[in-house]
Formats: C-alpha cells, structure tokens, sequence
C-alpha cells in the first residue's frame, strides 16, 4: 500500500473550511486500487494553515491511472483556464508518495 499526500499551505483559517472539498464523493472513489482520502490541517503556523490530503492506494500504478484519468483533470480544471487566480487560498503545494511500511490498528 502506498500513500500520496498533497502537502499544501493555505492562507490563514482556510484550511477547515477547503477540507470538504477533498471529501466529496465523486469519480475517485470508483477507481481500482483506491482505498480511501484523510484531510489533516494543522492551524499551529502563525502565517498559514498546513492541509494534507492523504490518499491511500493499493500501488503507484493505480494511482497512476487515477491521475491519467479524465476524472482526475475534470476535477483539477482551473475555471480561469489555467491562470493562476491571485484570490486563491493557495500558498504552495507539494506531492509527496510513501509506502505503507508498518502499521498498528486498535
């Protein structure tokens, strides 16, 4: 199993109010491989909120699919058309894949 965690920090008291977003139900939920989405946001930064996103995957090939997929960019699409918006809640963004190497379980 693998982890993909989209670290991203957000503009200050924005972190709670975007975690929804992550967690619709939607087209990722139907792809092979896909386990489930957690929304951590850390509010402890004086000048923005730390979101994470953490996916968990079977392997990278599936989410590789995922990210391939129309789905994937339908839900990514810009509604500007790809320029950047300067009232966005976005500060930075970075992706980060992890496998799954121990784990405890109550």
């Amino acid at each position: 199993m693998i982890t993909v965690t989209n670290r991203m920090h957000v503009k200050k008291g924005m972190g709670e109010k975007m975690a929804p977003m992550f967690t619709k139900p939607g087209p990722l939920q139907t792809f092979e491989g896909f386990h489930r989405v957690e929304v951590l946001v850390s509010t402890q930064f004086e000048d923005y909120d730390e979101m994470n996103v953490v996916m968990y995957w079977d392997n990278e090939q599936s989410f590789g699919a995922w990210r391939e997929s129309d789905a994937f960019k339908q839900a990514h699409k810009r509604p500007d058309g790809g320029e950047p918006n300067p009232d966005s809640p976005m500060i930075k963004s970075q992706n980060i894949i992890a496998k799954v190497v121990a784990e405890i379980s109550k």
